[in-house]
């Protein structure tokens, strides 16, 4: 059932990025009166799942899901089409367009996915809000696993900036010690003195390749009372750590929750560290249900609440802020220094981030950051691409030559080449590593 769940959200945001996507071409031909001889979702080698015809356009799904696309007339495109090369230009066709008005035909598709990504980021900023743990309610500082120790860090530190830069976002963090493609420089907060961290490039690589960011930092947990609740325990105060029952000592609170838990309807004793000094010898009676009649102390998640008309710009803000993020790790790709072209994946990895419980909130929180690798990389100037059909249009804009259909079907083998190329690269790297490495 759990990876029925993933399937369905995987085809669900897929359908809906492919269609929205030639959405946006299909529109932005209709607006000038171009002849578009095909819509499809999926593509449709030898056979659909189902077609229908209204107008002049075939509307249909195909079988393989390996995008969509949009049939214009006089138009070189993925299908290879050059019949109508042999026939006279028609008003109707893509070729018998002014060159700008071929450009926005091109940059539709893209565009069309931008929008529907600023749309839904203002849609959850407006039902949900922005929740988050911000890093200066981390008062306790953070443990590190083993990769954040190699880089320097050390439990209980608390991060003050990274080159410079205070982040409020927890999450921010973390992604600052991931997409960087130069040393970072890290200032933390350990026993009241700031220390600077430098976290060489190579390092960060090695951390990122062995999916140390996974843990890598996390909020600490000791057991710190919040408030007194049972009688039996009145000798505690708030502000109290418990540093130790009975022998167990130097774990955070989930370890003394469970230690608690086993020990239901006896007395534990307790260590309790008070204004700086530890305090021991304080023996109290664990409740039936494995409680000691305290609340802890814990983190509180901001949520930063939106209007309608504050969700706009705040969407807007959001989605600006996710292509950047989005260009920066394009831009590392192609770095040979970062070696993130090795963590290229395919469709595996695209359906593995898709929780196994459905969530709506995550679901189109993914749609939508989808929806921006689907315009930045279509938006690419390779050949068979937007962004490859749009830069010769541009051009021809600005030189006033058109380019000649021989060196646009030329271009188009290059481009489906190098896409192929692409895919099979991304999914076999999927391949190795769900299920060879």
């Amino acid at each position: 059932m759990d990876i029925l769940v993933k399937i369905i959200q995987f085809f669900l945001c897929f359908t809906i990025l492919v269609g929205i996507h030639e959405l946006g071409h299909f529109l932005m031909a209709r607006v000038f009166r171009i002849r578009v001889e095909k819509f499809y979702i999926f593509f449709d080698l030898g056979f659909s799942l189902f077609k229908f015809r209204r107008g002049e356009t075939e509307y249909g799904m195909g079988w393989l899901p390996l995008g969509g696309y949009c049939k214009i007339a006089g138009m070189i495109d993925e299908s290879m089409d050059k019949g109508y090369q042999s026939q006279a230009v028609q008003p109707w066709e893509f070729r018998a367009k002014p060159a700008w008005q071929r450009f926005l035909v091109m940059i539709a598709g893209v565009m069309m996915n931008v929008l529907l990504a600023v749309a839904i980021y203002i849609g959850i900023c407006y039902t949900w809000g922005n929740t988050y743990l911000s890093n200066e309610d981390v008062k306790w500082g953070y443990n590190f696993n083993e990769a954040g120790h190699r880089l320097g860090f050390q439990d209980g530190d608390r991060i003050v900036t990274i080159d410079g830069e205070r982040i409020d976002d927890f999450l921010d963090i973390l992604n600052a010690m991931i997409i960087t493609d130069a040393d970072r420089k890290v200032v933390v907060l350990r026993d009241g003195e700031e220390i600077e961290l430098a976290l060489p490039l190579d390092d960060l690589i090695a951390m990122r390749q062995s999916k140390g960011y996974e843990g890598l930092l996390v909020p600490r947990q000791p057991f710190v009372i919040d408030s007194v609740v049972a009688p039996s325990v009145a000798m505690l105060r708030p502000g109290d750590e418990i540093v130790g029952i009975d022998d167990l000592a130097g774990v955070e609170y989930p370890a003394y929750r469970q230690y608690i838990q086993a020990h239901a309807g006896d007395s534990v004793r307790l260590s309790v560290k008070r204004d700086g000094e530890t305090i021991q010898a304080f023996t109290v009676p664990v409740s039936e249900e494995g409680t000691l009649g305290v609340i802890r102390a814990t983190y509180t998640l901001r949520t930063q609440e939106y209007t309608f008309w504050q969700a706009i710009p705040a969407g807007i803000r959001k989605a600006g802020n996710v292509i950047a993020s989005y260009w920066e790790q394009l831009k590392m790709i192609v770095q040979p220094k970062t070696k993130m072209y090795e963590e290229l994946g395919g469709f595996l990895a695209i359906g593995s981030i898709f929780p196994s419980t459905w969530d709506w909130q995550d679901f189109w929180l993914k749609t939508a950051f989808l929806s921006i690798i689907l315009a930045v990389m279509n938006i690419i100037p390779i050949p068979g691409l937007d962004g490859g059909h749009a830069i010769f249009t541009f051009w021809e804009m600005i030189t006033r030559r058109k380019v000649s259909d021989k060196v646009l079907e030329a271009a188009q083998y290059v481009g489906l080449i190098i896409i192929l190329m692409l895919l099979l690269y991304a999914n076999g790297n999927d391949i190795y590593r769900f299920f060879i490495k």
